[in-house]
């Protein structure tokens, strides 16, 4: 009860309101913006934390974690284009109101049902901790680390049609997230002599990298604006709102739902959204409106939602594996904030536990109250073309990756993992489950030293690994065996048309012969090390060699695609922009982000001289005073110190 009293007074000082409002309004933001999400928002404000105080920050994080399944509720239901993953189905039925005329109906509705879900998902949170207190501190190390392979053994088996994609994918995770020094020796692995690599990759440079830049390259080459035309919000706020309190057992029903399934690694995102909406589909009596304008198809999905992002959060801070995407770059937060997720939170920091789960309950209703008060003003912002918010937003990539270590090598590294991002986003290879096994990479290896340390390798065969060990292999046989149930469903002839293999696309030959040459190096980088050093990065390269090789296997007997797919165009403005970063050290960082967005303004997006102007002179005193703020040093090149000597007077 302590806890709870100390968690709430926290939550209601000024400075953590505050911090979460303002994580509240970055989540709506980045919540409009269609294929950003929750993992790119958070590796924006991941620069930020550096210095905070841990319940203030996490505030901020908590905010942006809440809002994000709501705000691109706003995209969904204007012009029929998933704000995220995870609002898919909200399509369904949100865009035909909006083409009815009901906009104002269905955002309403979803707003309210998103506010009920996300408060129901912060009590199921509370009180699963009581619960599972108990269990967490009887884990030992070796359990913890068994929990963490179970966790990645879950995200790559459901991370996408091709199991061994998602292993491989999960596999090159960990082995970038060993670069630098072992935990247990302090040997430096695969750093190829360059002083950037020896502390390793920061995370917030690998989620720019692996979501932020590929999405918005793939906006920017699609040069639309977020909304075509745009939908009138017509009349209908209450009817929406009394919509939800007509269906309160449906929101409960998948808020419940939405919080069990957002606590399974892997299964968060667009399977509870689809799930929940089949569910509404198959409990009415009648079938006939739904994808047709049926409010219960919006409900439904939106109640799961921002429940599923509170579920997420138990494996998370219970046992340190990210239920999801967004919750691994925050556990990432976590962990810059000096705080260590695990025992730890229900033990000695379960105060903070407690601060986080009021934190989602409160964020929840501010951003579902802010959404409902400024949809007028945001449905404007959707009819803006995505290319006149394409330089602010690129700077804000750029400034974030800058602010790891404030080094060329961000920017380098940056391009590098965009690269890598973009071949796996084309290919259809999980970039989740790249993020996830590079967070874990670290707790993993950790948990895998201390396993060691404590019992030899005796620990292999103790009763609680075993039964872990069990539920993994069971991760990885459910897939299979729900194939050969659906293949002996189905009639032989269908059975013929669609075959089980498939064909492996130039693109993914590719890939697969990138992933070969990495572990190549990093096997002949690694093989002449101790036997600590060398354990888990072997481990690493054992799974992405093998799962790579299994994927080229499975194809071998069909002929590569005929159309594969293409990615020269977002290569080259990975090439451009990596230009952009390089003359932030020749031209100065705040010349060189005026002049881009002047430029790209006035001769990509087409815009006035007027507009143009006005955009970049708002830039150029935002990174002025936010320089001021936060005391950043900008790289000053050959223009800024005269740029700021004329700002100064």
């Amino acid at each position: 009860m302590n806890e709870l009293l100390a968690a709430l007074g926290q939550i209601l000082t000024i400075a953590h309101l505050s911090y979460l409002v303002l994580g509240v309004i970055i989540g709506l933001i980045i919540g409009i913006i269609p294929g950003l999400g929750g993992i790119a928002g958070m590796s924006l404000l991941l620069p930020f934390l550096y210095g905070m105080e841990p319940s203030v920050g996490l505030g901020m994080l908590m905010g942006l974690v809440a809002v994000v399944p709501t705000g691109d509720t706003f995209t969904s239901v204007l012009m029929g284009i998933p704000g995220s993953s995870a609002s898919q189905a909200t399509v369904m039925d949100g865009f035909p109101l909006a083409k009815q005329g009901q906009a104002a109906r269905a955002l309403s509705a979803a707003f309210t049902s998103s506010l009920l879900g996300g408060v129901a998902g912060a009590i199921i949170l509370s009180g699963f901790i009581i619960v599972a207190r108990p269990l967490v501190l009887s884990f030992s190390s070796a359990e913890l680390f068994m929990l963490t392979l179970l966790g990645l053994s879950v995200v790559a088996s459901l991370s996408g049609g091709n199991l061994f994609k998602g292993l491989a994918a999960c596999g090159v995770g960990l082995l970038v997230g060993t670069i630098g020094a072992a935990p247990a020796t302090g040997e430096f692995r695969m750093t190829l002599g360059i002083d950037y690599l020896y502390d390793g990759i920061p995370l917030v440079v690998v989620g720019l990298g692996i979501f932020a830049l590929p999405e918005i390259i793939e906006l920017l080459i699609r040069n639309k604006s977020i909304s075509g035309k745009g939908n009138s919000l017509g009349s209908g706020w209450g009817q929406g709102v009394r919509d939800v309190l007509r269906n309160l057992p449906l929101v409960g029903k998948c808020s419940v739902f939405g919080s069990l399934v957002g606590a399974i690694p892997g299964l968060a995102g667009s399977v509870v959204d689809w799930m929940t909406y089949g569910f509404a589909m198959q409990s009415s009596k009648d079938k006939s409106h739904f994808g047709k304008g049926e409010i219960r198809g919006v409900i439904a999905p939106e109640s799961a939602n921002n429940a599923c992002a509170c579920g997420s959060m138990i494996p998370t801070l219970l046992f340190g594996v990210p239920g999801s995407g967004t919750a691994a770059v925050f556990l990432g937060g976590m962990l810059l904030l000096g705080i260590q997720p695990g025992i730890s939170m229900v033990d000695t920091h379960l105060n903070l536990t407690y601060t986080i789960v009021w934190s989602l309950a409160l964020a929840n209703i501010l951003g579902a109250l802010l959404c409902l008060g400024l949809a007028s003003p945001v449905a404007m912002l959707t009819r803006i073309p995505f290319s006149r918010m394409a330089p602010v937003l690129l700077t804000l990539i750029l400034f974030a990756a800058y602010q790891a270590t404030q080094s060329l090598g961000d920017f380098v590294v940056l391009a590098a993992i965009a690269t890598l991002g973009i071949l796996l986003k084309s290919a259809n290879w999980s970039r989740p489950a790249f993020l996830i096994g590079f967070v874990l990479a670290a707790g993993a290896e950790n948990y895998f030293f201390q396993s060691i340390q404590f019992y030899g390798y005796g620990w292999m065969q103790r009763p609680g690994v075993l039964i872990i060990a069990g539920l993994i292999l069971l991760s990885f046989a459910v897939p299979f065996i729900r194939k050969r149930l659906a293949a002996r469903s189905q009639p032989q002839e269908d059975s013929q048309e669609q075959p089980a293999r498939t064909p492996l696309s130039r693109l993914d030959g590719a890939i697969i012969a990138l992933l070969l040459v990495v572990c190549a190096l990093a096997l002949f980088d690694v093989w002449g090390r101790s036997e600590l050093t060398r354990a888990f990065p072997l481990f690493a390269i054992l799974l992405t060699a093998g799962s790579a090789l299994a994927v080229a296997f499975c194809a071998s007997r069909k002929p590569a695609e005929p159309g594969s797919q293409k990615v020269g165009r977002e290569l080259l403005y990975i090439s451009l922009f990596l230009g952009v970063a390089l003359l932030y050290f020749t031209l100065g960082f705040i010349s060189t982000s005026v002049i881009f967005t002047l430029l790209f303004l006035r001769l990509f997006a087409g815009s006035r001289w007027r507009l143009s102007g006005t955009v970049a002179a708002g830039q150029l005193l935002f990174l002025v005073g936010l320089g001021k703020a936060m005391s950043i040093d900008y790289p000053e090149g050959l223009l800024d110190p005269y740029l700021l000597s004329l700002i100064n007077l």
